[in-house]
């Protein structure tokens, strides 16, 4: 069993751009969560601005772009971010439909699978498939962080939109309970947009 490095620690930066789909563009601002320690990392999501990730990156060694979904606010910069580190860009394969939309010529590097384990600076992250927000949605739980990285699928407040194509409220209704209140209560929620919550807090929101 490897030991989780003395530095493994989660860095945070938001881009700013905009959200399109169904025929509509919003602007949005999107968290980009980086995990692993003084030499390596892994990046979840690749929103808007590759300088702006390169430079929370910071020089380490990028072992993958981890997607959560393939909404265009999320995925945009994984081909640009892909050439500047070398790092495979990791996506479910249930959002090629999304993924097209943005990338139709330029294809992701590997599948996620409902539990994985990705290995970075001696810790692991756990995939969830949690579908609803998009079909290939997908937490990454790491335990020894005491977090998970929910994307648009839990936020401060509740579940994310289910309002547009390929998404269905009841579906991330059912993944959220299923795959993310039986996580630990005190476990710190890192979302796709805005604030940080908890898992107590949502399943008491939840009812």
């Amino acid at each position: 069993m490897t030991t989780p490095s003395a530095s493994l620690r989660v860095d945070h930066a938001v881009t700013s751009g905009t959200f399109s789909l169904d025929g509509e563009t919003h602007d949005v601002d999107n968290n980009v969560w980086i995990v692993g320690d003084d030499r390596e990392c892994v990046v979840i999501d690749a929103p808007h601005d590759t300088d702006r990730i390169l430079q929370a990156v910071a020089g380490r060694h990028v072992k993958a772009i981890l997607c959560t979904h393939a909404h265009d606010d999320h995925v945009r910069v994984a081909p640009r971010l892909r050439a500047a580190t070398g790092a495979p860009v990791l996506l479910h394969p249930d959002d090629r439909p999304l993924w097209e939309l943005t990338h139709p010529d330029d294809h992701w590097d590997a599948d996620l699978a409902d539990g994985q384990r990705l290995d970075v600076a001696g810790t692991e992250l756990l995939v969830l498939h949690t579908p609803g927000h998009a079909p290939g949605a997908v937490c990454f739980h790491a335990p020894a962080l005491g977090a998970v990285f929910t994307g648009d699928t839990l936020f401060q407040g509740g579940p994310g939109a289910t309002g547009r194509s390929y998404s269905d409220h009841d579906v991330i209704v059912a993944s959220i309970r299923a795959r993310l209140l039986t996580l630990p209560p005190d476990t710190t929620v890192h979302t796709g947009h805005g604030p940080d919550t908890t898992i107590a807090a949502e399943t008491a929101a939840l009812g």
